[in-house]
């Protein structure tokens, strides 16, 4: 999969909606859309510092992919998550750490989170960018 494209997909389904609560309940959705975490994946190790929801990332590599597993204990934190699985979910690794944060500027979250959750959801990406930087050279 391709950076790119999973954001060009998510930017296209943004796109189908007028109101920001329609897109709301789209990110709900999506939060919903991920599969459950195993309890014992809900440990220091997995959470994300900085969020003001409970938050938790797996992240594993397997042929220089990232494989992404998330939760939280918030509707609309989980649905971030949620999209964030969409977009980095099967990238290889290169791509994300070259990659910045201009698509939340392109979905317009930058202007329509609260700002705790604009800084959960830069927190959330930092830790996965740091995750795939920190193994660059191990795969």
């Amino acid at each position: 999969m391709s950076l790119e494209k999973n954001i060009s997909e998510i930017k296209q389904e943004f796109s189908f909606f007028d109101s920001w609560e329609e897109k709301y309940e789209y990110l709900i959705d999506l939060g919903k859309s991920i599969p459950a975490m195993d309890n014992s994946l809900k440990n220091e190790k997995n959470i994300v510092r900085g969020c003001q929801a409970k938050v938790w990332l797996v992240c594993k590599i397997h042929n220089r992919q990232l494989f992404l597993h998330g939760d939280s204990d918030a509707i609309i934190t989980k649905g971030l998550v949620g999209l964030l699985i969409n977009i980095f979910n099967n990238c290889s690794i290169d791509e994300i750490v070259n990659s910045n944060n201009q698509f939340l500027v392109e979905l317009g979250l930058n202007k329509h989170l609260s700002m705790t959750r604009s800084n959960g959801i830069i927190e959330m990406i930092a830790k996965i960018r740091s995750f795939c930087s920190n193994n660059l050279n191990y795969e």
